[in-house]
């Protein structure tokens, strides 16, 4: 029975047949060792990457934690932080040293932006010069190149007056003083003794034309402040403001080369422009003839016609309506003198207001 037994555990095999067998389990033992080893080495990275899974997760909840206590000090002081930033962009902005930049520009950028825009700037200040120098050949020193479009002659009163309202009150100086001042500095260069000594006595009645060179110097036609008499300021120092019979006076713009037509002198002549023209009773003029005498033209401009004085014509309005206001129209009368211009109110006319209280 126990050989039976035996027998039945352990059987006989032939000795090359057992040697093979035993060949046949150490392969299969080394195998089973690699196999552990594999085994175990997938274990370690197993836990590596638990191990390295675990710390990031750690890492994250740091942030998470850093995130919150930072939102929580934040909630503190809100702007801080935001403004310690701008402040450092702004720093870095200005001038970042790594970088040796400021203002987002390095010196070397910057110096070749300065480079092209001197070139640009002084080719185009050269162009520009060039074009003006050119224009300046065209034009004539002494008389305008293009005198087919330049207007009869336009007119200007003085003294100076808001909007051309003259409202005064003659009982209070304080509403009519300043266009005494306005006129007494006006007047200042037709002074007896100013014109005496600077410009010469024509004979009146003829156009004083002086013949020689372009660029040789002009005299001119003394026209003096007594000329105007009632009207001057030397008489009366108020010029009639504080009687309720104010003067005004009134001048041509100056033309080069101008002559009245057929040597019939320009003359003025004012009206009330709407309304009862009985609310203008008297006006006297000065000088008596109420025109601008002809030895006052040409007139040569102001490069060879230094000391020329524009002639005046004033209106003394010595019988006007008071206590309302009255529009007053005076225009230039004579040959080739337009006044009648819609558009302009200063061409050959002009319009103004006299509201005197009393």
């Amino acid at each position: 029975m126990r050989r039976q037994l035996r027998s039945r555990r352990a059987p006989a095999f032939p000795y090359g047949y057992r040697y093979r067998l035993d060949d046949q389990d150490e392969v299969n033992q080394n195998y089973l060792a690699d196999e552990e080893e594999e085994a175990e080495e997938e274990a370690r990275l197993m836990m590596v990457s638990d191990l390295e899974e675990e710390e990031e997760e750690e890492e994250k909840k740091d942030e998470e934690e850093e995130e919150e206590k930072d939102k929580e000090e934040g909630q503190v002081q809100p702007s801080g932080n935001a403004w310690w930033q701008m402040l450092q962009i702004m720093n870095e902005y200005l001038w970042d040293p790594e970088k040796r930049m400021s203002l987002a520009r390095t010196g070397q950028s910057r110096r070749l932006i300065l480079v092209i825009y001197f070139f640009f700037y002084a080719s185009l200040a050269a162009v520009i010069t060039l074009f003006m120098y050119m224009l300046f050949l065209t034009i004539h020193p002494y008389m305008p190149t293009f005198t087919e479009r330049v207007k009869p002659p336009g007119v200007m009163i003085r003294p100076f007056a808001h909007s051309l309202n003259f409202n005064f009150n003659v009982s209070e100086p304080d509403t009519w003083q300043h266009y005494v001042i306005s006129l007494n500095g006006f007047l200042q260069g037709y002074n007896d003794s100013v014109q005496e000594e600077m410009n010469v006595d024509c004979p009146p009645g003829q156009y004083f034309i002086q013949d020689g060179d372009e660029d040789e110097d002009k005299k001119a036609c003394q026209f003096k402040r007594s000329f105007l008499k009632n009207c001057s300021g030397l008489e009366d120092p108020t010029f009639g403001y504080s009687t309720g019979q104010p003067c005004i006076l009134l001048k041509m713009n100056r033309i080069v080369g101008f002559r009245p037509e057929l040597g019939d002198p320009v003359k003025v002549s004012c009206k009330v422009q709407k309304g009862d023209e009985n609310d203008i009773r008297s006006i006297s003029y000065y000088p008596e003839s109420a025109s601008f005498d002809l030895r006052y033209y040409p007139y040569y401009g102001k490069l060879t016609h230094v000391n020329y004085t524009s002639p005046l014509v004033a209106m003394h309005f010595t019988d006007v309506v008071k206590n309302q206001a009255v529009p007053v129209q005076c225009q230039l009368k004579g040959k080739g003198i337009i006044n009648d211009v819609i558009n302009d109110r200063f061409v050959g006319k002009v319009i103004f207001t006299l509201n005197i209280e009393t």
